[in-house]
């Protein structure tokens, strides 16, 4: 039912999704002063390259629902700040 009201997301819709939440993450951190290695060491990431790579959508690397949940309780915002339109 839903997939007929909506039809599937292209894949150029879901690469700006990534982009949109990596942008609002990176807002976010800067805004806080927070650089990239604290972050990803509080949300459990060990590798800061592979943080560097999520924040600029490098590689194919983006972060998952798990990052964004532990980035907004960081933060102590909601999650579904990450997600707005910015």
């Amino acid at each position: 039912m839903i997939q007929k009201l909506y039809g599937n997301a292209t894949q150029e819709e879901i690469s700006e999704f990534y982009k949109r939440v990596s942008a609002n993450i990176r807002i976010l951190r800067e805004k806080r002063g927070v650089s990239q290695l604290d972050l990803a060491l509080e949300i459990g990431i060990k590798s800061v390259a592979f943080y560097s790579n999520c924040e600029s959508c490098r590689y194919g690397k983006h972060f998952n629902l798990e990052h964004c949940y532990k980035i907004a309780k960081a933060f102590e915002i909601d999650i579904t700040d990450i997600f707005a339109l910015s």
